[in-house]
């Protein structure tokens, strides 16, 4: 904020939290770290901007919001999965990504 920022855009990081109690469920919700942050004090002049989860849709085969009503048409592509298809000499699908990046 002393720097002149007036937006924090956050991130769904503690949501990847395992539970330690529950299996498959994580300790915190996605939306958890934006409604932490915009209850803190010192932060009522910063925007909290929440990070809207993008995933491949492939019933459009593009890159989309996550629509949790259409969970079984959304591909997460992690990394460690984008790494595997290099590795292997694959493709990620079309329109994940440019073809120039590809």
């Amino acid at each position: 904020m002393s720097a002149g920022a007036n937006f924090y855009i956050v991130g769904r990081d503690p949501a990847g939290m395992p539970h330690p109690d529950v299996p498959k469920k994580d300790l915190y919700e996605a939306t958890h770290g934006g409604k932490t942050l915009s209850m803190a004090p010192g932060l009522k002049t910063l925007e909290i901007i929440p990070f809207r989860v993008a995933a491949y849709d492939k019933s459009v085969s593009q890159m989309a919001f996550f629509d949790p009503k259409r969970r079984e048409d959304f591909d997460f592509i992690s990394g460690t999965r984008m790494r595997a298809l290099a590795r292997s000499g694959e493709n990620p699908p079309d329109g994940f990504m440019a073809q120039k990046v590809i």
